[in-house]
Protein backbone atom coordinates (compact mmCIF):
# COMPACT_ATOMS: atom_id res chain seq x y z
CA UNK A 1 0.00 0.00 0.00
CA UNK A 2 2.51 2.26 0.75
CA UNK A 3 4.52 2.24 -2.23
CA UNK A 4 0.88 3.44 -4.28
CA UNK A 5 0.64 5.78 -2.59
CA UNK A 6 4.20 7.09 -2.79
CA UNK A 7 3.63 6.76 -6.45
CA UNK A 8 0.46 8.41 -6.42
CA UNK A 9 2.11 11.43 -4.29
CA UNK A 10 5.20 11.67 -6.61
CA UNK A 11 2.34 11.77 -9.42
CA UNK A 12 0.80 14.45 -7.81
CA UNK A 13 4.05 17.05 -7.02
CA UNK A 14 4.72 16.66 -10.34
CA UNK A 15 2.25 18.14 -12.06
CA UNK A 16 3.73 22.30 -12.57
CA UNK A 17 6.11 20.16 -14.65
CA UNK A 18 3.91 18.13 -16.90
CA UNK A 19 0.35 18.21 -18.39
CA UNK A 20 -1.98 15.25 -17.75
CA UNK A 21 -4.99 13.08 -19.13
CA UNK A 22 -7.05 11.05 -16.61
CA UNK A 23 -8.03 7.57 -17.96
CA UNK A 24 -9.29 4.20 -16.72
CA UNK A 25 -9.07 3.08 -13.19
CA UNK A 26 -6.30 1.10 -11.24
CA UNK A 27 -7.04 -2.73 -10.27
CA UNK A 28 -4.60 -4.92 -8.69
CA UNK A 29 -3.87 -8.41 -7.86
CA UNK A 30 -3.69 -9.55 -4.19
CA UNK A 31 -2.82 -13.27 -2.52
CA UNK A 32 -4.92 -14.07 0.56
CA UNK A 33 -2.53 -12.57 3.09
CA UNK A 34 -2.91 -8.97 1.06
CA UNK A 35 0.66 -8.78 -0.62
CA UNK A 36 0.03 -6.78 -3.85
CA UNK A 37 1.32 -9.18 -6.76
CA UNK A 38 0.37 -7.12 -9.87
CA UNK A 39 -1.25 -3.74 -11.24
CA UNK A 40 -2.99 -2.99 -14.02
CA UNK A 41 -5.27 0.31 -15.46
CA UNK A 42 -8.67 -0.80 -17.12
CA UNK A 43 -11.99 0.60 -16.84
CA UNK A 44 -13.69 -2.87 -15.87
CA UNK A 45 -12.35 -6.34 -14.82
CA UNK A 46 -14.67 -8.98 -15.48
CA UNK A 47 -13.74 -12.46 -13.68
CA UNK A 48 -15.76 -15.45 -15.61
CA UNK A 49 -13.70 -18.68 -14.55
CA UNK A 50 -10.41 -19.71 -13.02
CA UNK A 51 -8.47 -19.25 -16.40
CA UNK A 52 -10.73 -16.37 -17.89
CA UNK A 53 -10.20 -12.63 -17.01
CA UNK A 54 -11.45 -9.67 -19.01
CA UNK A 55 -10.91 -6.40 -18.93
CA UNK A 56 -12.12 -3.30 -20.45
CA UNK A 57 -10.03 0.32 -21.72
CA UNK A 58 -11.18 2.82 -23.92
CA UNK A 59 -14.09 0.50 -25.13
CA UNK A 60 -11.89 -2.35 -25.87
CA UNK A 61 -11.91 -5.91 -24.63
CA UNK A 62 -8.79 -7.44 -23.64
CA UNK A 63 -8.29 -11.25 -22.90
CA UNK A 64 -6.05 -11.31 -19.62
CA UNK A 65 -3.18 -13.42 -17.90
CA UNK A 66 -3.51 -14.15 -14.25
CA UNK A 67 -1.39 -10.86 -13.77
CA UNK A 68 -4.03 -8.63 -15.85
CA UNK A 69 -1.70 -8.37 -18.36
CA UNK A 70 -3.59 -8.46 -22.03
CA UNK A 71 -3.08 -11.30 -23.64
CA UNK A 72 -5.70 -10.87 -26.96
CA UNK A 73 -7.34 -8.12 -27.71
CA UNK A 74 -11.10 -8.69 -28.32
CA UNK A 75 -13.32 -7.35 -30.94
CA UNK A 76 -16.16 -5.68 -29.14
CA UNK A 77 -16.86 -3.06 -26.68
CA UNK A 78 -18.71 -5.17 -24.32
CA UNK A 79 -18.80 -9.02 -23.03
CA UNK A 80 -22.50 -10.17 -23.95
CA UNK A 81 -22.19 -13.73 -22.31
CA UNK A 82 -19.48 -15.61 -21.03
CA UNK A 83 -20.84 -19.50 -20.47
CA UNK A 84 -17.63 -21.85 -20.72
CA UNK A 85 -16.02 -21.91 -23.21
CA UNK A 86 -17.61 -19.34 -24.76
CA UNK A 87 -17.02 -15.59 -24.88
CA UNK A 88 -19.99 -13.46 -26.51
CA UNK A 89 -18.67 -10.26 -27.30
CA UNK A 90 -21.09 -7.39 -28.72
CA UNK A 91 -19.88 -4.69 -30.93
CA UNK A 92 -21.67 -1.58 -33.18
CA UNK A 93 -22.33 -4.39 -35.70
CA UNK A 94 -23.76 -7.36 -33.78
CA UNK A 95 -22.39 -10.08 -31.39
CA UNK A 96 -19.47 -12.48 -32.07
CA UNK A 97 -17.60 -15.50 -30.03
CA UNK A 98 -13.74 -16.64 -28.73
CA UNK A 99 -13.45 -19.50 -27.42
CA UNK A 100 -12.14 -18.83 -23.74
CA UNK A 101 -8.71 -19.57 -24.86
CA UNK A 102 -8.49 -16.46 -27.55
CA UNK A 103 -9.34 -18.12 -30.76
CA UNK A 104 -12.04 -15.84 -32.52
CA UNK A 105 -14.62 -18.16 -34.05
CA UNK A 106 -17.23 -15.92 -35.19
CA UNK A 107 -17.20 -12.02 -36.13
CA UNK A 108 -19.19 -9.29 -34.53
CA UNK A 109 -21.81 -9.62 -36.98
CA UNK A 110 -24.94 -11.32 -35.92
CA UNK A 111 -27.91 -11.11 -34.25
CA UNK A 112 -27.62 -13.90 -31.79
CA UNK A 113 -25.49 -16.44 -30.66
CA UNK A 114 -26.75 -19.47 -29.07
CA UNK A 115 -23.80 -21.68 -27.27
CA UNK A 116 -23.18 -25.38 -26.23
CA UNK A 117 -20.21 -26.91 -25.17
CA UNK A 118 -19.02 -27.94 -28.80
CA UNK A 119 -21.52 -26.22 -30.74
CA UNK A 120 -22.67 -22.30 -31.77
CA UNK A 121 -25.52 -21.65 -33.43
CA UNK A 122 -25.77 -18.02 -34.69
CA UNK A 123 -28.43 -16.47 -36.65
CA UNK A 124 -28.37 -13.11 -39.22
CA UNK A 125 -31.92 -12.71 -40.02
CA UNK A 126 -33.69 -15.35 -40.66
CA UNK A 127 -30.51 -16.83 -42.03
CA UNK A 128 -28.84 -19.38 -39.59
CA UNK A 129 -24.93 -20.59 -38.99
CA UNK A 130 -23.76 -23.36 -37.02
CA UNK A 131 -19.70 -23.31 -35.76
CA UNK A 132 -18.37 -26.72 -34.60
CA UNK A 133 -15.42 -26.49 -32.02
CA UNK A 134 -14.11 -30.45 -33.66
CA UNK A 135 -13.95 -29.21 -37.27
CA UNK A 136 -13.31 -25.39 -36.50
CA UNK A 137 -15.48 -24.48 -39.43
CA UNK A 138 -19.00 -22.32 -40.06
CA UNK A 139 -21.85 -23.82 -41.68
CA UNK A 140 -24.80 -22.09 -43.11
CA UNK A 141 -27.70 -24.63 -42.55
CA UNK A 142 -30.54 -21.87 -43.48
CA UNK A 143 -33.47 -19.69 -43.38
CA UNK A 144 -36.11 -20.60 -40.73
CA UNK A 145 -38.77 -18.88 -38.84
CA UNK A 146 -36.99 -19.69 -35.31
CA UNK A 147 -33.53 -22.33 -34.47
CA UNK A 148 -32.28 -23.12 -31.36
CA UNK A 149 -30.20 -25.78 -29.40
CA UNK A 150 -31.49 -28.26 -27.25
CA UNK A 151 -30.05 -29.05 -24.05
CA UNK A 152 -28.07 -31.89 -25.79
CA UNK A 153 -26.54 -29.43 -28.42
CA UNK A 154 -29.22 -30.73 -30.84
CA UNK A 155 -30.65 -27.91 -33.38
CA UNK A 156 -34.15 -27.97 -33.90
CA UNK A 157 -35.48 -25.89 -36.56
CA UNK A 158 -39.00 -24.49 -37.30
CA UNK A 159 -40.06 -23.28 -40.50
CA UNK A 160 -44.07 -22.21 -41.81
CA UNK A 161 -45.99 -24.63 -38.66
CA UNK A 162 -43.02 -27.18 -39.33
CA UNK A 163 -39.75 -28.90 -37.46
CA UNK A 164 -36.91 -29.64 -39.06
CA UNK A 165 -33.19 -31.03 -38.23
CA UNK A 166 -30.91 -29.59 -40.22
CA UNK A 167 -27.65 -31.12 -38.99
CA UNK A 168 -28.98 -34.75 -39.56
CA UNK A 169 -28.81 -37.22 -42.75
CA UNK A 170 -32.32 -35.62 -43.89
CA UNK A 171 -32.19 -31.94 -42.96
CA UNK A 172 -35.71 -31.36 -45.37
CA UNK A 173 -37.79 -33.53 -43.44
CA UNK A 174 -40.96 -32.04 -41.99
CA UNK A 175 -42.23 -32.88 -38.35
CA UNK A 176 -45.50 -31.68 -36.91
CA UNK A 177 -43.98 -31.78 -33.42
CA UNK A 178 -40.30 -31.88 -32.05
CA UNK A 179 -40.10 -32.09 -28.60
CA UNK A 180 -37.17 -32.28 -26.16
CA UNK A 181 -37.37 -33.04 -22.46
CA UNK A 182 -34.66 -33.89 -19.55
CA UNK A 183 -33.44 -36.87 -21.07
CA UNK A 184 -31.41 -37.67 -24.37
CA UNK A 185 -34.12 -38.39 -27.00
CA UNK A 186 -36.57 -36.09 -29.07
CA UNK A 187 -40.54 -37.10 -28.83
CA UNK A 188 -41.23 -36.54 -32.70
CA UNK A 189 -44.66 -36.50 -34.59
CA UNK A 190 -45.35 -37.09 -38.01
CA UNK A 191 -48.59 -37.88 -40.26
CA UNK A 192 -48.25 -41.52 -39.29
CA UNK A 193 -47.74 -41.32 -35.42
CA UNK A 194 -45.60 -40.39 -32.65
CA UNK A 195 -42.37 -41.77 -32.22
CA UNK A 196 -38.17 -41.45 -30.87
CA UNK A 197 -35.59 -39.65 -32.27
CA UNK A 198 -31.50 -39.97 -30.55
CA UNK A 199 -29.16 -37.15 -31.09
CA UNK A 200 -27.79 -38.24 -34.68
CA UNK A 201 -31.57 -37.33 -36.23
CA UNK A 202 -32.04 -40.89 -36.24
CA UNK A 203 -35.88 -42.77 -35.51
CA UNK A 204 -34.94 -45.49 -32.58
CA UNK A 205 -38.45 -46.08 -32.13
CA UNK A 206 -40.18 -45.16 -35.84
CA UNK A 207 -43.23 -42.72 -35.77
CA UNK A 208 -46.00 -45.60 -35.50
CA UNK A 209 -47.18 -44.73 -32.18
CA UNK A 210 -51.33 -43.32 -31.59
CA UNK A 211 -49.59 -41.34 -28.14
CA UNK A 212 -46.52 -41.00 -26.65
CA UNK A 213 -45.41 -39.08 -23.51
CA UNK A 214 -42.41 -38.48 -21.75
CA UNK A 215 -42.25 -39.49 -18.29
CA UNK A 216 -38.75 -38.99 -16.57
CA UNK A 217 -35.02 -39.52 -17.19
CA UNK A 218 -35.14 -41.77 -20.66
CA UNK A 219 -38.44 -43.07 -20.21
CA UNK A 220 -41.48 -42.71 -22.26
CA UNK A 221 -45.15 -44.08 -21.92
CA UNK A 222 -47.09 -44.78 -24.94
CA UNK A 223 -50.29 -46.32 -26.34
CA UNK A 224 -51.00 -48.50 -29.56
CA UNK A 225 -53.13 -51.16 -30.67
CA UNK A 226 -55.02 -51.34 -27.54
CA UNK A 227 -51.90 -51.86 -25.61
CA UNK A 228 -50.64 -49.36 -23.26
CA UNK A 229 -46.36 -49.27 -23.06
CA UNK A 230 -43.51 -48.45 -20.83
CA UNK A 231 -40.97 -47.34 -23.36
CA UNK A 232 -36.68 -46.73 -22.38
CA UNK A 233 -34.65 -44.78 -25.52
CA UNK A 234 -32.04 -46.49 -26.39
CA UNK A 235 -28.88 -44.85 -28.81
CA UNK A 236 -29.86 -47.78 -31.38
CA UNK A 237 -33.15 -49.05 -30.63
CA UNK A 238 -35.83 -47.70 -28.20
CA UNK A 239 -36.61 -50.45 -25.72
CA UNK A 240 -40.44 -51.74 -24.60
CA UNK A 241 -39.97 -52.59 -21.24
CA UNK A 242 -43.68 -53.10 -19.82
CA UNK A 243 -46.63 -53.83 -22.28
CA UNK A 244 -50.42 -54.74 -21.46
CA UNK A 245 -53.79 -54.82 -22.24
CA UNK A 246 -55.11 -53.16 -18.98
CA UNK A 247 -55.59 -49.60 -18.65
CA UNK A 248 -52.56 -47.69 -17.13
CA UNK A 249 -53.16 -43.98 -16.42
CA UNK A 250 -50.91 -40.95 -15.88
CA UNK A 251 -51.18 -38.00 -14.08
CA UNK A 252 -47.93 -36.14 -13.42
CA UNK A 253 -45.46 -38.58 -11.68
CA UNK A 254 -48.07 -40.94 -11.38
CA UNK A 255 -48.69 -43.94 -13.29
CA UNK A 256 -51.35 -46.29 -12.37
CA UNK A 257 -52.80 -50.19 -13.60
CA UNK A 258 -55.73 -50.97 -13.28
CA UNK A 259 -57.54 -54.69 -13.99
CA UNK A 260 -60.77 -55.52 -14.59
CA UNK A 261 -61.52 -51.60 -13.74
CA UNK A 262 -60.02 -51.63 -9.87
CA UNK A 263 -56.81 -50.40 -9.00
CA UNK A 264 -53.73 -52.97 -8.89
CA UNK A 265 -50.85 -51.60 -9.82
CA UNK A 266 -48.45 -48.44 -8.58
CA UNK A 267 -45.74 -48.04 -11.79
CA UNK A 268 -42.19 -46.92 -12.19
CA UNK A 269 -40.77 -45.58 -15.78
CA UNK A 270 -39.68 -49.48 -16.64
CA UNK A 271 -42.10 -51.69 -15.26
CA UNK A 272 -43.96 -52.23 -11.33
CA UNK A 273 -43.52 -50.27 -8.53
CA UNK A 274 -46.00 -52.18 -6.12
CA UNK A 275 -48.47 -54.76 -7.04
CA UNK A 276 -51.17 -54.79 -3.92
CA UNK A 277 -54.97 -56.05 -4.04
CA UNK A 278 -57.49 -53.61 -2.51
CA UNK A 279 -55.67 -50.40 -3.12
CA UNK A 280 -58.20 -47.37 -3.43
CA UNK A 281 -56.58 -44.18 -3.73
CA UNK A 282 -52.62 -43.62 -4.48
CA UNK A 283 -51.87 -40.07 -3.90
CA UNK A 284 -48.05 -38.74 -5.61
CA UNK A 285 -46.85 -36.54 -2.42
CA UNK A 286 -42.71 -35.96 -2.79
CA UNK A 287 -39.59 -37.73 -5.27
CA UNK A 288 -40.77 -41.04 -5.35
CA UNK A 289 -43.09 -41.27 -2.24
CA UNK A 290 -46.56 -42.61 -2.56
CA UNK A 291 -49.66 -42.63 -0.25
CA UNK A 292 -51.61 -45.75 -0.83
CA UNK A 293 -54.90 -45.94 0.91
CA UNK A 294 -56.68 -49.73 1.05
CA UNK A 295 -60.39 -50.70 1.18
CA UNK A 296 -59.99 -51.39 5.24
CA UNK A 297 -58.94 -47.68 5.57
CA UNK A 298 -55.78 -48.63 6.13
CA UNK A 299 -52.64 -46.46 4.14
CA UNK A 300 -48.97 -46.22 4.05
CA UNK A 301 -46.48 -44.50 2.61
CA UNK A 302 -44.84 -46.52 -0.04
CA UNK A 303 -41.55 -45.56 -2.38
CA UNK A 304 -38.98 -47.46 -4.26
CA UNK A 305 -37.37 -48.87 -0.91
CA UNK A 306 -40.44 -49.87 0.42
CA UNK A 307 -42.62 -49.00 2.97
CA UNK A 308 -41.57 -46.40 4.59
CA UNK A 309 -44.76 -45.75 6.72
CA UNK A 310 -46.44 -49.41 7.21
CA UNK A 311 -50.32 -49.61 5.53
CA UNK A 312 -51.69 -50.64 8.80
CA UNK A 313 -52.38 -46.55 9.94
CA UNK A 314 -56.07 -44.95 10.14
CA UNK A 315 -54.27 -41.73 8.77
CA UNK A 316 -56.41 -40.15 5.78
CA UNK A 317 -52.90 -38.19 4.54
CA UNK A 318 -48.88 -39.18 4.84
CA UNK A 319 -46.48 -36.58 4.28
CA UNK A 320 -42.52 -37.68 3.21
CA UNK A 321 -40.93 -38.01 6.87
CA UNK A 322 -37.93 -36.59 8.91
CA UNK A 323 -36.13 -37.46 11.60
CA UNK A 324 -38.23 -40.72 11.38
CA UNK A 325 -41.51 -38.89 12.14
CA UNK A 326 -44.34 -38.61 9.57
CA UNK A 327 -46.77 -35.68 9.06
CA UNK A 328 -50.11 -37.39 9.07
CA UNK A 329 -53.72 -36.23 8.62
CA UNK A 330 -56.71 -37.62 10.57
CA UNK A 331 -60.30 -36.21 10.66
CA UNK A 332 -59.00 -32.81 9.51
CA UNK A 333 -56.33 -32.24 11.96
CA UNK A 334 -52.69 -32.91 11.96
CA UNK A 335 -50.42 -34.76 13.69
CA UNK A 336 -47.51 -37.29 13.17
CA UNK A 337 -46.67 -41.06 13.43
CA UNK A 338 -43.74 -43.32 13.01
CA UNK A 339 -42.95 -46.11 10.62
CA UNK A 340 -45.47 -48.60 12.23
CA UNK A 341 -48.22 -46.00 11.62
CA UNK A 342 -48.80 -45.42 15.51
CA UNK A 343 -49.83 -42.04 16.27
CA UNK A 344 -46.83 -40.54 18.55
CA UNK A 345 -47.73 -36.87 17.96
CA UNK A 346 -51.64 -36.77 18.19
CA UNK A 347 -53.57 -35.17 15.51
CA UNK A 348 -54.56 -31.60 16.98
CA UNK A 349 -53.36 -28.80 14.74
CA UNK A 350 -54.55 -27.40 12.12
CA UNK A 351 -51.11 -27.87 9.71
CA UNK A 352 -47.54 -29.09 10.60
CA UNK A 353 -44.34 -29.62 8.74
CA UNK A 354 -41.29 -31.60 8.99
CA UNK A 355 -39.11 -31.66 11.91
CA UNK A 356 -35.77 -30.45 11.23
CA UNK A 357 -33.55 -31.52 14.18
CA UNK A 358 -35.60 -32.09 17.35
CA UNK A 359 -38.33 -29.84 16.37
CA UNK A 360 -41.77 -29.16 13.59
CA UNK A 361 -43.60 -26.40 13.34
CA UNK A 362 -47.07 -26.16 13.81
CA UNK A 363 -50.32 -23.64 13.55
CA UNK A 364 -53.32 -23.44 15.05
CA UNK A 365 -55.03 -20.51 13.99
CA UNK A 366 -53.14 -18.14 11.92
CA UNK A 367 -50.24 -18.76 14.46
CA UNK A 368 -47.54 -20.73 14.25
CA UNK A 369 -44.88 -22.20 16.83
CA UNK A 370 -42.72 -25.22 17.53
CA UNK A 371 -43.13 -28.62 19.02
CA UNK A 372 -40.54 -31.29 19.87
CA UNK A 373 -40.58 -34.85 19.15
CA UNK A 374 -42.25 -35.49 22.48
CA UNK A 375 -45.08 -32.93 21.27
CA UNK A 376 -44.27 -30.64 23.83
CA UNK A 377 -45.09 -26.60 22.87
CA UNK A 378 -41.66 -24.62 22.54
CA UNK A 379 -43.05 -21.44 23.68
CA UNK A 380 -47.24 -19.70 22.43
CA UNK A 381 -47.95 -20.08 19.25
CA UNK A 382 -47.40 -16.36 18.05
CA UNK A 383 -45.92 -16.38 14.52
CA UNK A 384 -46.81 -15.73 10.86
CA UNK A 385 -43.99 -17.75 9.40
CA UNK A 386 -41.75 -20.40 11.15
CA UNK A 387 -38.83 -21.41 8.87
CA UNK A 388 -36.81 -24.66 9.33
CA UNK A 389 -34.41 -24.88 11.93
CA UNK A 390 -31.04 -25.44 11.80
CA UNK A 391 -28.45 -25.87 14.87
CA UNK A 392 -31.69 -25.02 17.20
CA UNK A 393 -31.70 -21.44 15.49
CA UNK A 394 -35.19 -20.75 13.84
CA UNK A 395 -36.27 -17.56 11.89
CA UNK A 396 -39.29 -16.50 12.64
CA UNK A 397 -41.93 -13.25 11.47
CA UNK A 398 -44.86 -11.52 13.25
CA UNK A 399 -46.27 -8.29 12.35
CA UNK A 400 -43.70 -6.42 13.76
CA UNK A 401 -40.69 -8.18 11.71
CA UNK A 402 -38.37 -10.73 11.78
CA UNK A 403 -36.37 -12.59 15.22
CA UNK A 404 -34.34 -15.40 15.58
CA UNK A 405 -35.31 -17.58 18.47
CA UNK A 406 -33.42 -20.61 20.34
CA UNK A 407 -34.75 -24.17 20.80
CA UNK A 408 -36.66 -22.94 24.07
CA UNK A 409 -38.25 -20.17 21.91
CA UNK A 410 -36.76 -17.03 23.11
CA UNK A 411 -35.96 -14.19 21.18
CA UNK A 412 -32.30 -14.11 20.31
CA UNK A 413 -32.83 -10.27 19.41
CA UNK A 414 -34.45 -7.75 20.81
CA UNK A 415 -36.11 -5.36 18.16
CA UNK A 416 -37.52 -6.73 15.16
CA UNK A 417 -35.59 -6.78 11.49
CA UNK A 418 -37.00 -6.03 8.55
CA UNK A 419 -35.30 -9.30 7.30
CA UNK A 420 -33.27 -12.37 8.22
CA UNK A 421 -31.66 -14.66 5.74
CA UNK A 422 -30.06 -17.99 6.66
CA UNK A 423 -26.09 -17.93 4.80
CA UNK A 424 -24.70 -21.21 3.60
CA UNK A 425 -21.91 -20.03 6.00
CA UNK A 426 -24.14 -20.68 8.91
CA UNK A 427 -24.56 -16.52 9.29
CA UNK A 428 -27.14 -14.55 9.61
CA UNK A 429 -27.76 -12.04 7.07
CA UNK A 430 -30.29 -8.78 8.79
CA UNK A 431 -31.52 -5.40 7.25
CA UNK A 432 -33.21 -3.06 8.94
CA UNK A 433 -34.81 0.70 7.23
CA UNK A 434 -32.41 -0.87 4.17
CA UNK A 435 -29.09 -1.08 5.74
CA UNK A 436 -27.61 -4.87 6.54
CA UNK A 437 -25.96 -6.31 9.03
CA UNK A 438 -24.69 -9.67 9.93
CA UNK A 439 -25.13 -11.99 13.27
CA UNK A 440 -23.11 -15.14 13.75
CA UNK A 441 -24.42 -18.99 14.58
CA UNK A 442 -25.30 -17.98 18.52
CA UNK A 443 -27.43 -14.75 17.06
CA UNK A 444 -24.91 -12.50 18.32
CA UNK A 445 -23.85 -9.02 16.04
CA UNK A 446 -20.78 -9.35 13.96
CA UNK A 447 -21.44 -6.40 11.70
CA UNK A 448 -24.28 -3.94 12.74
CA UNK A 449 -27.13 -2.96 10.32
CA UNK A 450 -25.40 0.14 8.39
CA UNK A 451 -23.93 -1.57 5.54
CA UNK A 452 -25.99 -0.87 2.01
CA UNK A 453 -24.42 -3.73 0.63
CA UNK A 454 -23.05 -6.88 2.42
CA UNK A 455 -21.97 -10.38 1.14
CA UNK A 456 -20.59 -13.24 3.17
CA UNK A 457 -17.51 -14.90 0.81
CA UNK A 458 -15.37 -18.41 1.12
CA UNK A 459 -12.62 -18.40 3.86
CA UNK A 460 -14.25 -15.88 6.29
CA UNK A 461 -14.24 -12.72 3.92
CA UNK A 462 -17.14 -10.61 3.94
CA UNK A 463 -17.70 -7.88 1.74
CA UNK A 464 -19.47 -4.78 3.13
CA UNK A 465 -20.04 -1.49 1.47
CA UNK A 466 -20.63 2.30 2.58
CA UNK A 467 -21.33 5.58 0.81
CA UNK A 468 -20.36 4.08 -2.20
CA UNK A 469 -16.86 2.51 -1.37
CA UNK A 470 -16.55 -1.37 -0.56
CA UNK A 471 -14.22 -3.46 1.62
CA UNK A 472 -13.53 -6.51 3.16
CA UNK A 473 -13.36 -8.18 6.65
CA UNK A 474 -12.79 -11.07 9.15
CA UNK A 475 -15.95 -12.22 11.13
CA UNK A 476 -13.34 -10.80 13.96
CA UNK A 477 -13.95 -7.63 13.03
CA UNK A 478 -9.97 -7.31 11.39
CA UNK A 479 -9.73 -5.38 8.40
CA UNK A 480 -8.59 -7.38 5.10
CA UNK A 481 -9.34 -3.83 2.71
CA UNK A 482 -10.69 -0.54 4.34
CA UNK A 483 -13.84 0.45 2.92
CA UNK A 484 -11.81 2.31 0.25
CA UNK A 485 -12.26 0.91 -2.88
CA UNK A 486 -14.81 0.61 -5.72
CA UNK A 487 -14.95 -2.96 -6.46
CA UNK A 488 -13.30 -6.20 -4.85
CA UNK A 489 -13.73 -9.19 -6.49
CA UNK A 490 -12.47 -12.38 -5.10
CA UNK A 491 -10.98 -15.08 -7.10
CA UNK A 492 -11.25 -18.17 -4.86
CA UNK A 493 -10.25 -20.53 -7.59
CA UNK A 494 -7.03 -18.38 -8.09
CA UNK A 495 -6.65 -17.91 -4.64
CA UNK A 496 -6.58 -13.98 -5.15
CA UNK A 497 -8.18 -10.53 -4.85
CA UNK A 498 -8.58 -8.24 -7.27
CA UNK A 499 -9.45 -4.48 -5.95
CA UNK A 500 -10.48 -1.64 -8.08
CA UNK A 501 -8.53 1.50 -6.37
CA UNK A 502 -11.43 4.52 -5.15
CA UNK A 503 -8.61 6.92 -7.20
CA UNK A 504 -7.84 7.91 -11.07
CA UNK A 505 -4.41 7.47 -11.91
CA UNK A 506 -2.67 10.15 -14.05
CA UNK A 507 -0.59 9.20 -17.22
CA UNK A 508 1.77 12.26 -17.26
CA UNK A 509 3.28 13.69 -20.72
CA UNK A 510 6.27 16.11 -20.50
CA UNK A 511 5.66 19.57 -22.16
CA UNK A 512 7.77 19.76 -25.79
CA UNK A 513 10.99 21.86 -24.82
CA UNK A 514 12.58 21.88 -28.62
CA UNK A 515 11.11 24.72 -30.51
CA UNK A 516 10.11 27.07 -27.64
CA UNK A 517 10.53 30.54 -28.29
CA UNK A 518 12.38 32.51 -25.57
CA UNK A 519 11.34 35.00 -23.85
CA UNK A 520 11.90 38.19 -25.29
CA UNK A 521 13.42 36.41 -28.46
Amino acid sequence: MKNRQLAFLFFTLSLGLYSYHSYSQTWEVYDLQGNLKSRAVYEEVYVFSENVRIGKKENQLFLLAKDLKPIVPLEGAEVYQYLSPWILVKGTNGIGAYHEYGQKVLSAEYDEILTYSIRLLARKGNEYFVFEKGSGKTTPIGSFDNARLSHLGVVIAQKNGKYFLPQSKDPERPYDLLEENEGRYLLAKEESGFGIINEQGDYVLPPTLEQLEYTRNNHFYGFNDNQYLLIKGDDIKADVTYNSFHKITKSGHLMLEYIHGKLRRIMKEDGILLDAVGMEEVVWISGENYFVRFREQKSGLYSPKGWQVNPQSDAEWIGEGKEGLFPAKKGGKFGFINSSGTWVISPDFEEVGSFAGNFAPYRQGAQWGLINKSGDLQGLAEWKEIKKTIDGKTVVSSDEGFYLINEKGEKLNSSPFDQICRLKEGYFLVEKNGKRGVLNKDGAEIFQNEYSFLQAEENDFFLLSKDGKVGAFRSSGDVIFPIDYQQIIPDWSNQEILVKESYTPVILIPEPTEGKRKKGA
